[in-house]
């Protein structure tokens, strides 16, 4: 008899939350990863892959829900792939932050830590980013319910991609991540070309006019929105005035508006040009009495309270005096290079990304800041001996790296250059703990600060404060 493909496992116990907001269940002796269920949920799973020390799974009925759960906000929990710890406590979400954080430095760095300090929890659980982006598609995803009645409908929507189905967007009702008028720009955007009935993108085919929707917002009250469309844009000129018009003229509350065409096969725009339509060409964050402002391809921390929170505790960490020269990797547009700079004799940013160094510059010189400088280009190639040698030995490193971490390259370099202290802030606790592991060799891990930027998600960002042995 053949087994069954996806075999059933029955009324199954969820014992605990895991990394990368999965829950963890045994059965028959095997560890079982389970998604979208909370500690105390007894379900029946459907294995979805199987390993040789542990299965994955999904539930497919819930005989009975964990006392702790809470009802969702959003009707779209589930489905879209945001915000998938509605269910849980927002106390209990924070606990289960702290613990990854933890577990990661326990199991990974396996270094002591002399402080570990609570989690500095989000003041808004709600409207809460400053940043989305949206999907044109012209393959929406359809409720069973929509599937049941047969009826031929319009595939074309502007939402959210579904989890593990890139190809297919769900229709956003209404989004609890950005504070108005994000949602009514989509919403209006949406209707207006379906009236229209200008192409939305198809991602299999990589045909269409339509493609993506950046809405961003600032503490100032600003918001700027861009538009990227799809090649076949570029024989329709028409159709890009048509649309950035209807936005320009529909929203007042859109102080930048810009627009983007790209050709590619992939949605990343960080290599093509911004086309600056109308209003201003950024809008500006405001942090005490710093201004920075952002561009449309720029990189800012999304929840701008709590990079604000995030900084301060960076800035209190380093210590920094008025004779101690500073290194800041990766420091996208210098927010917190400007931010620690009048405490320090000089400060040097070092980032990948050409206009988001064009965009430091121009923060460090209205903030009226003389004494700190930024270069762009791979931090692994520019922090040479003869950049060093031109601008000092740090007697600091501040470092913010993506989601992979340091490269070994550049943590050999640090070693080397044997800074005092290091300010590392990471979204990726695992990585973090990778290379703290690494320098390790010569440095104490004084203090770990977890700080809550994504509530409802199992994302949390995570500084580690380094002292020299």
């Amino acid at each position: 008899m053949a087994k069954k493909k996806n075999p059933i496992l029955r009324e199954v116990t969820i014992e605990k939350m895991a990394a990368e907001g999965k829950c963890v269940a045994h059965h028959d002796g095997k560890v079982v990863f389970v998604k979208n269920v909370a500690p105390g949920d007894v379900a029946d799973l459907r294995i979805t892959r199987k390993k040789k020390k542990f299965f994955e799974a999904r539930p497919v009925h819930f005989h009975q829900l964990s006392k702790d759960r809470v009802v969702p906000f959003c009707s779209h929990f589930g489905i879209c792939g945001g915000c998938k710890w509605q269910h849980i406590p927002y106390e209990q979400q924070l606990g289960y932050k702290q613990q990854q954080v933890l577990d990661h430095f326990e199991r990974i760095a396996k270094v002591e830590i002399h402080t570990v300090r609570p989690i500095i929890p989000a003041d808004k659980t709600t409207y809460y980013r400053n940043k989305l982006e949206f999907t044109f598609s012209s393959h929406r995803w359809l409720t069973p319910e929509e599937i049941q009645t047969g009826e031929t409908l319009d595939r074309r929507v502007l939402g959210f991609h579904i989890p593990e189905s890139f190809e297919k967007v769900l229709q956003i009702e209404h989004c609890y991540l950005q504070p108005d008028p994000s949602n009514e720009i989509r919403l209006s955007l949406e209707a207006y070309a379906l009236q229209k009935d200008i192409a939305f993108y198809d991602h299999t085919t990589h045909q269409g006019v339509l493609r993506n929707l950046i809405i961003r917002d600032s503490n100032t009250g600003q918001s700027m929105v861009v538009v990227q469309f799809g090649g076949d844009a570029e024989a329709k000129p028409q159709v890009i005035e048509q649309i950035m018009s209807f936005l320009r003229d529909k929203f007042s509350q859109i102080t930048s508006l810009h627009y983007i065409i790209n050709p590619k096969k992939n949605d990343t725009y960080h290599d093509l040009k911004a086309y600056h339509f109308s209003g201003e060409y950024f809008i500006t964050e405001q942090m005490e009495d710093l201004t920075f402002r952002i561009s449309p391809k720029a990189f800012f921390q999304t929840n701008s309270r709590q990079a604000y929170r995030l900084y301060q505790v960076a800035r209190e960490l380093a210590d920094i005096q008025e004779d101690e020269l500073v290194y800041d990797l990766y420091t996208g547009t210098g927010t917190i290079a400007n931010f620690v700079a009048r405490q320090a004799k000089k400060v040097v940013g070092i980032e990948y990304v050409e206009e988001a160094i064009s965009d430091a510059q121009v923060n460090a010189q209205i903030n009226q800041i003389d004494n700190a400088a930024f270069f762009a280009g791979d931090i692994r190639e520019t922090l040479n001996d003869e950049f060093v040698g031109q601008h000092g030995k740090p007697d600091v490193i501040i470092t913010d790296p993506p989601r992979s971490g340091m490269h070994p390259d550049i943590i050999a370099k640090i070693l080397e250059l044997r800074p005092s202290r290091i300010i590392y802030i990471s979204c990726n606790p695992a990585t973090q703990a990778r290379d703290v592991s690494l320098l390790d060799e010569r440095y104490n891990t004084q203090l770990i600060q977890a700080v809550d930027m994504f509530p409802h998600t199992h994302h949390i960002e995570n500084i580690a404060y380094l002292k020299l042995r």
